[in-house]
């Protein structure tokens, strides 16, 4: 079997500090968002023109930029929606930058992480924003009304608040499904279904998660992947609920230091790369079972984790990698920004063979 292998195409150096980028859905360009070391938020847009990156445009804003996410918006606006340091989500016309189409005080604290889904093409049902926050909340937006979220999940009386890290949409295969995962810094991962509103599952991996993302976000939940601060990463199988066991899972050590991020290859299900904080990049295919579910001694039916295997590594930045995002539209294309102030755009080769 040829390897992929994973190239450096081009970088950029910048002047403050990268939380986030992302490709623009349907063109060559990606957005690079962060904090200036004046405490102010950036955000430039970038092109790829051949083997460069061209500065297009950058916005500063009041406080710095966490995340964004263009999930929740249509293919003809491209609206970004960013979480910032003081607990505000803002959708933003890129053409027009100067005010928000959309803001809202979402949050009493910092906003980690932020997914949308119901956007782009992808995913059935309304377009919904997930934010998750320090403050120990994780709110689900609806563009379309102002102010107060259409979902809000808080720690119950009596539980301690915990810093919810990631979050992610996924399931939302018809109008009625949908569910959001969240990870938290204790090493909880909770499963909450947005149809019954209720919470639908949750385990704890014993250290905090960095990371989680559904294989795919518009199918009947079939994997996710959670990664950790230790280095480790964890693979569900979300086909199979055993009423007391929960979702089988197989997990990986793959390297020692933290896991900063997931990304699944758009174009194919069962490969994934992770990010790290030694700078380096693992790109993964994982292998199902012979069997997906078999039955217990009871009877009740249960879910069989499948294998990992590594495809490539490669380390690009004395830096932690904190951000990834893969080209929805050019297969192998993919960017990541590192603490290192660069920004960097890959090509991962050979996929196609896999």
């Amino acid at each position: 079997l040829e390897r992929p292998q994973v190239v450096s195409h081009a970088q950029q150096s910048l002047s403050y500090t990268l939380f986030d980028c992302k490709w623009v859905p349907r063109s060559a360009r990606l957005l690079c968002l962060g904090s200036a070391a004046r405490g102010t938020g950036i955000a430039q847009l970038y092109e790829l023109r051949g083997a460069r990156l061209q500065l297009l445009r950058e916005i500063e804003k009041p406080k710095p930029i966490k995340c964004g996410t263009f999930g929740a918006t249509s293919l003809q606006q491209r609206y970004l929606a960013t979480g910032d340091f003081d607990g505000n989500l803002n959708i933003w016309n890129l053409e027009a930058p100067e005010i928000p189409v959309y803001s809202v005080k979402g949050h009493k604290e910092i906003i980690n992480s932020i997914d949308g889904v119901g956007g782009l093409g992808i995913g059935e049902g309304a377009p919904e924003i997930v934010t998750g926050s320090r403050d120990g909340t994780v709110k689900v937006w609806d563009p379309r009304q102002k102010d107060t979220p259409v979902a809000n999940m808080e720690p119950v009386q009596g539980e301690s608040k915990r810093d919810c890290w990631t979050v992610a949409f996924g399931n939302a295969y018809n109008q009625e499904e949908r569910v959001v995962c969240a990870g938290y810094d204790n090493g909880d991962i909770k499963l909450f279904d947005l149809k019954t509103m209720s919470l639908r599952w949750e385990t704890n991996i014993k250290n905090g998660v960095c990371s989680v993302e559904f294989d795919r976000k518009d199918i009947n939940m079939n994997k996710l992947v959670a990664t950790s601060l230790e280095g480790k990463f964890h693979v569900f199988d979300m086909r199979t609920q055993h009423p007391t066991k929960g979702f089988a899972s197989v997990s990986e050590k793959a390297q020692k230091s933290t896991i900063w991020q997931v990304r699944h290859l758009p174009q194919n299900r069962d490969i994934f790369m992770t990010s790290g904080g030694s700078g380096s990049l693992h790109l993964w295919k994982y292998e199902y079972p012979a069997q997906r579910s078999k039955k217990d001694s009871e009877g009740a039916e249960m879910g069989v984790a499948g294998s990992v295997s590594l495809l490539q590594n490669v380390t690009l930045s004395t830096q932690p990698i904190s951000s990834l995002d893969w080209s929805p539209d050019k297969k192998g294309l993919c960017v990541c920004g590192a603490f290192d102030q660069t920004v960097r755009v890959l090509i991962v080769t050979k996929l196609n063979k896999i």
